[in-house]
């Protein structure tokens, strides 16, 4: 896959000397602190019914840099990651009701595949602030993470504490009290994807960091709930899917309503194959939902008359209303 062509990759705003990420920058004035804040966290106490192992005692690094440094030091920070990882990665995606789609992935990666990754895409994933990524490992444990706001935050036990920090101090980061990055302000976040000059779209790219990053999205399958946990019962929704076909991928659109994500998913996938009249599952290559994202009954209705389609109705039902 080609690397992502940016939109306006020229204009970065720089103040004070400190260069702030293409995609997220103060819009009111404001004074850039970088550097590094550090805090001691205790080990999570455990929970038999994670699918995680409990989390040691470590530090907790937040770490601001300026963007055209923010590559190489991260680099320098996933070096200490060892061979197998568990990506991370979050899009402040399209659904009118989560305002984070949090991806993970449950099942380790090797680290080239991962750093690989993150070497086509980062333009992307160092200069958008719709985008945040990272990694981490459970043996050793170790945690690093870039937000929306590209400030780095690493988790590190206390037995590496003074390697993160001789890195840190390589990259002339200090101690400070308060970090003044571009959340310190009024601040605006942009995407910056344009497939004008013949890059990938978002969904390409998340098509592809789901499977070579095993990543799942890191949500309630069973219930429909927004942000502060109300249950929103059946909504619309917009799926895309990917079915492998002989001749190659089948991708269909599909417009819908579910009460919970699980629905939605194998409302869609159903209905992909029977559109496209291919096998959805093949079990070399499983159906693949790119996309699942909730939208209000204004938008779905929008969506429908651009397409020429007509929503049969009742609007708590589940079931299919288009698919192209």
């Amino acid at each position: 896959m080609d690397s992502p062509a940016l939109n306006n990759p020229t204009q970065r705003v720089v103040i004070d000397g400190f260069a702030f990420p293409l995609g997220v920058y103060p819009v009111e004035p404001c004074r850039p602190r970088p550097g590094y804040t550090v805090d001691f966290e205790p080990a999570d106490g455990g929970d038999a019914d994670s699918d995680w192992e409990e989390w040691p005692d470590r530090y907790m690094y937040d770490v601001v840099v300026p963007a055209p440094r923010l590559p190489a030091l991260v680099r320098a920070l996933l070096a200490r990651l060892p061979a197998r990882v568990y990506p991370i990665l979050d899009i402040l995606g399209q659904d009118a009701y989560r305002e984070v789609d949090p991806y993970i992935a449950y099942d380790p990666i090797p680290i080239d595949r991962f750093l690989d990754a993150v070497h086509r895409h980062k333009a992307w994933l160092f200069e958008d602030g719709l985008v945040g990524f990272g990694a981490m490992s459970d043996d050793p444990f170790l945690y690093v993470y870039v937000d929306e706001h590209k400030i780095v935050t690493v988790r590190a036990p206390g037995e590496i504490r003074d390697e993160i920090e001789k890195t840190l101090d390589a990259f002339d980061l200090s101690p400070v009290e308060e970090l003044a990055g571009a959340d310190a302000a009024e601040h605006e976040h942009r995407g910056l994807l344009t497939t004008d000059g013949g890059g990938p779209s978002e969904e390409q790219i998340l098509e592809e960091l789901l499977v070579s990053w095993r990543l799942q999205l890191n949500i309630d399958h069973e219930r429909n709930t927004d942000d502060d946990g109300r249950d929103l019962g059946v909504t619309a929704w917009r799926c895309l899917v990917r079915l492998a076909g002989e001749e190659g991928p089948v991708y269909g659109d599909v417009w819908l309503r579910a009460g919970c994500y699980d629905e939605a998913e194998s409302l869609a996938v159903s209905a992909v194959a029977e559109a496209s009249g291919v096998e959805p599952f093949d079990g070399d290559h499983p159906p693949l939902v790119i996309v699942a994202d909730r939208v209000t009954p204004e938008a779905f209705a929008a969506s429908l008359q651009e397409i020429g389609a007509e929503d049969p109705g009742p609007p708590d039902a589940p079931g299919v209303v288009a698919v192209r």
